[in-house]
């Protein structure tokens, strides 16, 4: 080979001609037994010179160092790809003395994936909508009418044998009905008095009605507390029944005639010692208020007499311990009671 075209062919270590390289130790037993002779006259692509070696070791060693940054700026330039911004910032052009070439890069398409159709299509399973319901406006329910409930009662009657005097008791009260007084002779039939218990068992009242009266009466200062007309029943002589609830106090009897001895000299006003109180009913002229005669309670009815009262604990004088007392009776059940029982007579 042309010794220049060595030499320019020896720049590129892919071309150069491998050359056997001398022995080392034929050399030195060459030299050392014989005579040799050198010669220039020998290609120099024979002989690899010190020189050349290293060039060689160095082009060898930029190749790799080419190499080697070739994969690296492949791999910087696949990942840059990848972590690209879909929404990438705006270039900014910075302007230098030294105008920089603008090297253009062509993009590489990034290829459309294609899809591969399975055996079986899948087919998304329907939506089912529910369907729309009118609203309808809630129409009241038409109810049957309610019966009213069933009183329960609250009284009981009790009517006299010869059904004319009648009355209402409150229910758990108890009656006992007993021959009464009567006169004349013949008439005890018709006589009857009526004793009523509350629901203790106390005595609370009585009620007459037969031929027979008596009775007392004397001056007595009447306080009134409460009355009423009696609606079921009337005097013989047309006056007014009614009921009443009163305290009297006694009064002295004047007394006009001579003194004699032993009689104590006439006094008048009230007589000592507490008043009495009276619930009963009573023709209106007998149920006076003020200083008058204490009066009766007989009624005069066709088949003789009626007379109906509170019967007080015997006990107890006076009845209330104060007119206060009296007043706060008159709110309780049991005055209720016994007022709705007098109000309720009635003579047919």
């Amino acid at each position: 080979m042309d010794p220049i075209k060595n030499q320019i062919s020896a720049i590129d270590p892919l071309t150069i001609d491998p050359v056997a390289e001398p022995n080392g130790e034929e050399a030195l037993h060459k030299i050392l037994s014989g005579t040799t002779v050198f010669s220039d006259s020998r290609p120099l692509a024979a002989v690899t010179s010190l020189e050349q070696r290293r060039r060689r070791k160095a082009q060898v060693a930029g190749g790799l160092l080419l190499g080697a940054a070739a994969v690296t700026a492949g791999i910087l330039v696949a990942s840059s790809f990848e972590t690209i911004s879909s929404n990438p910032m705006p270039a900014v052009t910075i302007p230098t003395s030294t105008p920089t070439p603008t090297v253009s890069v062509t993009p590489t398409p990034t290829p459309t994936p294609s899809v591969t159709p399975t055996a079986t299509p899948t087919v998304a399973a329907p939506v089912t909508t529910p369907p729309v319901v009118p609203t309808v406006p809630a129409v009241a329910p038409t109810l049957a009418p309610t019966q009213p409930p069933v009183p329960v009662a609250t009284s009981q009657t009790f009517t006299f044998p010869d059904g004319h005097l009648s009355f209402t008791y409150p229910v758990g009260w108890s009656i006992r009905a007993e021959q009464g007084p009567f006169d004349p002779p013949g008439t005890a039939e018709a006589s009857r008095i009526v004793t009523v218990f509350d629901a203790t068992g106390a005595e609370v009242a009585r009620v007459f009605n037969g031929y027979y009266a008596d009775g007392t009466a004397g001056t007595v200062d009447r306080t009134i507390l409460d009355r009423a007309v009696v609606p079921g029943v009337r005097d013989n002589s047309g006056e007014l029944v009614e009921f009443g609830f009163s305290s009297d106090q006694a009064q002295y009897i004047p007394y006009d005639g001579p003194p004699y001895e032993g009689m104590p000299s006439p006094r008048s006003g009230p007589v000592e010692g507490p008043p009495t109180y009276i619930m009963d009913v009573r023709t209106t002229s007998q149920l006076q208020a003020g200083v008058s005669s204490s009066g009766t309670n007989q009624v005069r009815v066709p088949n003789g007499i009626m007379s109906a009262y509170v019967m007080f604990d015997i006990n107890k004088n006076p009845a209330f311990a104060t007119p206060e007392a009296a007043k706060a009776w008159m709110g309780s059940t049991q005055y209720a009671q016994l007022k709705s029982m007098l109000l309720s007579l009635s003579y047919k």
